[in-house]
């Protein structure tokens, strides 16, 4: 079986590549990947090639391929695993596996930027392989960084009054501070917080740039927000001004939780400050040097008690919790979603991510497409009439992506849908 794809040779270093996979053993299974979520973590992963603490050091040898929010259908089983999957279910894969080494990362054969993978044997045996029933592939494709904010939200903790144990998650009824957070994460961590049954009863999302701001109004109104109980603001915040502006929002009163979605060392700061009594830090953002540092007030540490958490991934767990709560509906990824692309604009989305405006790139594996923004599909049906009919789905959604959509581009643009 031969697979196109996106593969690391150092920082920096991309090609897009058709080769042989090797065949198929016993413990592995072969899949076809549909989609592929462009995160901003595989950026700092092509930025830093082997200094990255994932990345193995022969990648100039035996390069490794990038990506890890992919999903599509199995193909072939080994016989390990035959009965307990079979060809043509569709899947999702939680990366972060035990052991040291994660798809996306360090493998040769699997990643979310190529047509056809070998799921590897220590994957399957994780139960990280996970088969969905879900309308659409990007659904299960963006249960990855969903599961990435549940396991944050259970990461942080607040400390019992009364006998100094730790309770797990946001301080119910409480104030939740979202620094940086008008990109798809931070967006999609709002959308997780007002879904939750013990969530917070105020909630300030602050950003710097006011078209995200804009955007992430349109798409969670305070409205929807008041309907949950939940009073929600969006707070500008140009630089410097987060600490005094997210406090006034909140009537001058502390905040038990803060986020923070940016490796903003100013930003991680505004929110030390912001911190109540008992007030949890969870910095979710990963740097991308080894020596990015904060200031923090060791004071409040000690006689407010303030505390910092800090993840990075999920487990098995939270991909299925991030499944269900998709299936259920709680949460709508495709808010996270601003642009569609092919493989062939793999390389560019990545190198360039941080300059590229918007919210998540999505990844259609199959096919050979430029990256679009959602809001240009409308420009593009002048030239190209299949443009005009995504454009038209996208537009009934209020801009957002939709299983229809994806059927839509996969037949459109010659990729076979499963």
């Amino acid at each position: 079986m031969k697979t196109r794809a996106v593969r690391l040779y150092g920082r920096r270093d991309l090609r897009l590549e058709e080769f042989e996979l090797p065949p198929l053993r016993a413990g592995e299974v072969l899949a076809r990947l549909v989609c592929d979520g462009v995160c901003m973590s595989t950026w700092k992963e092509c930025e830093q090639g082997t200094a990255h603490k994932k990345v193995p050091p022969d990648i100039a040898t035996r390069p490794i391929i990038i990506g890890h929010e992919f999903a599509g259908e199995i193909l072939e089983v080994g016989t390990r695993w035959k009965g307990r999957f079979t060809p043509g279910q569709r899947f999702a894969v939680q990366v972060a596996i035990r052991g040291g080494r994660i798809p996306g990362y360090a493998y040769p054969h699997v990643g979310g930027a190529a047509t056809h993978i070998i799921v590897p044997e220590e994957v399957v045996e994780q139960d990280c392989l996970i088969p969905v029933e879900l309308p659409a592939h990007y659904l299960a494709s963006l249960a990855e960084p969903l599961s990435c904010i549940v396991r944050a939200f259970e990461a942080s903790y607040h400390v019992d009054p009364e006998d100094f144990s730790h309770r797990m998650g946001l301080r119910p009824g409480g104030r939740l501070a979202l620094l940086g957070a008008g990109g798809p994460m931070g967006l999609c961590s709002l959308a997780f917080a007002l879904a939750l049954e013990r969530r917070p009863s105020f909630i300030a999302l602050g950003d710097r740039d006011p078209g995200r701001l804009r955007r992430a109004a349109a798409l969670l109104p305070p409205e929807r927000a008041r309907a949950a109980g939940v009073e929600l603001k969006y707070i500008e915040t140009p630089e410097g001004t987060a600490e005094s502006r997210l406090r006034a929002a909140a009537g001058g009163a502390g905040y038990d939780d803060a986020f923070v979605f940016a490796p903003d060392a100013p930003l991680l700061e505004a929110a030390g400050q912001l911190l109540a009594h008992d007030g949890c830090l969870n910095f979710f953002a990963g740097p991308a040097h080894k020596d990015f540092a904060a200031r923090l007030n060791f004071y409040d540490v000690h006689y407010s008690g303030l505390h910092v958490a800090g993840t990075s991934g999920g487990n098995a767990a939270h991909m299925r919790r991030a499944l269900d709560i998709i299936a259920a509906g709680a949460v709508d990824p495709s808010l996270m979603i601003t642009h569609v692309g092919g493989l062939d604009s793999v390389i560019a989305t990545t190198l360039d991510l941080p300059a590229i405006p918007g919210g998540k790139k999505l990844i259609y594996t199959g096919m050979a497409m430029d990256l679009v923004a959602l809001a240009d599909l409308r420009a593009r049906a002048a030239d190209d009439a299949r443009y005009g009919a995504l454009a038209e789905l996208v537009e009934a959604r209020a801009g957002l992506w939709s299983p229809e959509a994806e059927r839509c581009l996969l037949e459109s643009f010659g990729a076979e849908p499963a």
